[in-house]
């Protein structure tokens, strides 16, 4: 049975081979037996499926393969789901599982016990909160400060002026904060608008959560890095106890290629801040990929061995 195909983001200014911040995924996936061919990320944002998946070749008929490139919004990746099925080669998350993983509607209920409490509703970009709408979310959430941000992404780099917000039943104010957020994401708002209770967690030496990014294929655990904003040289150290709740987590969630983001909160305890789709999750630039791309060129999950590492 042939190895799972990789696909990766072509260089923009050599389209026949990978993207440079691909390139070592790329290379270490064809050290691990796996074949790997280049889509256009461009071409995809820009709706062209075909022009994207031109370089993937035909002989594929009934493989399967991994997408390891740039996020994407789900829409899209379900075209280019489609797109790959003309040249036979089937994406073994389907765009159901992608939306799960990559959304936090999607992922919150595998996850409720072990992350902040969340609220979220459809929004269009563009669109205005009036003070109505947050007095509604605040009913529901309760007062205090919270985080907001859109189904996948926050502005956290504009801290104050569109991600936290002090006082969530200060309408005006919070609507201010929640205004600005969907302004700045313009065009780019993923799915609709998150709010999330705010929990404070510790930081590294530079102020930043500290974070850990585990990494999740057909449900067991491939590799634990560092976030990929982490100063170079971190290091983490994430409990076994706390890897079994998250593992529970992703079996649960069921889709195939998970990250989740870990960080310790003020009182110690350990949660789950983010969910991704493994397939457009950032490694940190120093982390050897060969732990990740032996995890996905390794047969089907009933020959696979639980990590408990």
């Amino acid at each position: 049975m042939a190895l799972p195909l990789l696909l990766v983001p072509s260089d923009p200014l050599a389209p026949r081979v990978p993207d440079p911040h691909f390139a070592r995924e790329a290379d270490a996936a064809r050290q691990a037996g796996m074949d790997v061919a280049v889509v256009d990320h461009d071409a995809i944002i820009a709706g062209d499926i075909r022009a994207a998946v031109r370089r993937v070749p035909t002989s594929n008929v009934g493989r399967t393969a991994w997408y390891r490139g740039w996020m994407i919004h789900t829409p899209t990746y379900a075209l280019l789901a489609t797109g790959l099925q003309t040249r036979g080669a089937r994406l073994l998350t389907d765009p159901t599982m992608y939306q799960a993983a990559h959304e936090l509607p999607g992922w919150y209920d595998a996850f409720a016990d072990l992350t902040p409490t969340s609220i979220w509703s459809p929004w269009e970009a563009n669109r205005t909160p009036k003070h109505a709408d947050v007095a509604a979310w605040a009913c529901k959430l309760g007062g205090g400060p919270a985080l907001v941000k859109d189904y996948v992404k926050s502005r956290k780099h504009e801290w104050h002026e569109a991600c936290f917000i002090p006082d969530l039943a200060d309408a005006p104010a919070a609507t201010r904060v929640i205004a600005t957020m969907i302004k700045l994401q313009d065009a780019d708002l993923n799915g609709g608008i998150v709010v999330r209770r705010f929990e404070p967690f510790l930081p590294d030496d530079a102020g930043r959560t500290r974070e850990a990014r585990a990494w999740w294929v057909e449900g067991s655990l491939a590799l634990i890095t560092p976030h990929p904003d982490a100063p170079a040289g971190t290091t983490v150290n994430v409990p076994a106890a706390i890897l079994d709740a998250v593992r529970s987590g992703v079996h649960a969630l069921g889709s195939p290629f998970v990250t989740t983001d870990l960080a310790q909160r003020s009182d110690g305890v350990w949660r789950v801040i983010e969910v991704g789709d493994g397939q457009v999750s950032d490694l940190p630039a120093t982390q050897d990929p060969a732990p990740l791309t032996q995890a996905l060129s390794a047969g089907p999950p009933t020959t696979r061995h639980e990590s408990r590492s």
